[in-house]
């Protein structure tokens, strides 16, 4: 018989053909939004809207082309002028409309796509998370070490300042008495590094 990778091929097939069916009935609606139920004063404002969004619909890979080619235009450092053409409504609801021509130089300014910015993927998220804990752990681990190195060069003053009281302290006389004449000029030097 047929294995479960021919059901779940068929099952992934039903479930493709409902998401396009429910495409359908989306841009269906959304083409019928904009006419027919708006006040006359305002239907100006509908109908451009409408065209805005007939746009974007139509040429995501245009959006993806432009950028292409705007990153690559930065890249290479190609020095020349973007013409960019707005549309202007008047305000006394006339549909007649004004295009204005705009120049902007490349070496003068970057430039700016209109629309939304790319949002990351979880991909990259996760990488910049990683990127930052390993930053931040390093930074510690840095701090760490320079804390150790103080700590063991307080360590090592603090010892070598004993052992010289100590070798003062402990020295003594042909007979073996406590040598008093160091051990007062040793009171003496510390009172004095004290004041």
């Amino acid at each position: 018989g047929r294995g479960f990778a021919f059901r779940r091929k068929q099952k992934i097939e039903r479930q493709y053909r409902k998401f396009l069916r429910k495409g359908r009935k989306v841009h269906s609606q959304q083409d019928n939004q904009f006419t027919d139920t708006y006040p006359e004063h305002l239907k100006h404002l509908y109908l451009a809207e409408e065209e805005i969004l007939k746009k974007r619909r139509r040429a995501p890979e245009d959006s993806v082309l432009l950028e292409e080619k705007l990153s690559e235009a930065a890249d290479s450092s190609v020095i020349g002028t973007v013409r960019c053409h707005c549309t202007v409504l008047p305000q006394d609801g006339d549909e007649n409309h004004r295009i204005i021509g705009a120049e902007r130089d490349l070496e003068r300014s970057p430039i700016v796509t209109k629309g939304k910015f790319k949002k990351k993927t979880s991909n990259q998220k996760a990488k910049e998370e990683y990127e930052r804990i390993k930053a931040e752990r390093a930074r510690k681990k840095e701090e760490a070490e320079k804390r150790k190195q103080q700590k063991e060069a307080a360590q090592r003053l603090y010892k070598q300042k004993k052992m010289e009281a100590f070798k003062i302290l402990s020295k003594r006389t042909k007979r073996g008495q406590p040598n008093l004449n160091l051990q007062m000029e040793f009171l003496l030097q510390k009172i004095e590094q004290n004041t």
